[in-house]
């Protein structure tokens, strides 16, 4: 969703998006493996949102942190005997995935705060 003023985005909200497109193209692969195998299509349909919002010129800061709050909801949601299934089923380590993906969004969420 394009912001029609950004203008109105502080500094510190363009930098905490800026930062979540570069964990995207560093990390994404494996975050879209993980929400994939995931019980719960919300994940993977938030991070189809966040990767949209990124294809817009000035991408909506608000809508990338409602995307990372949602996907960080899914992931802490998981049950632990799900993600041993899933990784058992698929090969993943879905549990130490969950942890990891979860810490870095979580930290990425942090700096939207700190730019409130």
């Amino acid at each position: 969703m394009l912001n029609p003023n950004p203008a109105t985005t502080s500094q510190a909200r363009f930098d905490a998006t800026d930062e979540t497109e570069k964990h995207l193209r560093r990390h994404g692969a494996g975050l879209c493996d993980l929400l994939d195998a995931l019980d719960d299509p919300s994940g993977f349909s938030a991070l189809c949102g966040l990767i949209c919002a990124f294809d817009q010129p000035f991408p909506d800061a608000n809508a990338v942190e409602a995307a990372l709050h949602q996907i960080h909801r899914v992931l802490a949601e998981q049950a632990p005997s799900s993600l041993d299934r899933i990784g058992h089923q698929r090969n993943l380590p879905a549990s130490n995935m969950a942890r990891w993906y979860g810490a870095r969004i979580s930290e990425l969420i942090a700096r939207f705060r700190a730019a409130d």
